[in-house]
């Protein structure tokens, strides 16, 4: 199994959603405000008066094979949408109850 951490500019939140859906990812934890700046350009997401938009965050544990058909939609979101920011990132989970 592997754990899935993806984090979006908010006016992504639908179309992950439906990239989780499509992909058959059921199970995640949402957090629906969160803060940050991307690595490679892109406004700051900080909900402040200088930089009030924000991203939200996707945490999801999944099947070993669910992983690369979810991470090519993400790419392809956020290929269609550039200035928005889409970042998911893969570890291993070892356990869970």
């Amino acid at each position: 199994m592997k754990t899935v951490f993806i984090a979006y500019d908010q006016a992504h939140q639908q179309n992950v959603i439906d990239a989780l859906n499509d992909t058959s990812v059921r199970g995640y934890t949402f957090f629906e405000q969160a803060g940050g700046r991307g690595t490679k350009g892109g406004d700051p997401h900080l909900g402040s008066h200088a930089w009030p938009s924000m991203n939200s965050a996707i945490l999801t544990v999944v099947e070993d094979d669910r992983v690369e058909p979810l991470l090519q939609r993400l790419q392809q979101l956020d290929t269609d949408n550039p200035m928005l920011g889409l970042r998911a990132f893969v570890w291993g989970c070892e356990q869970t109850i």
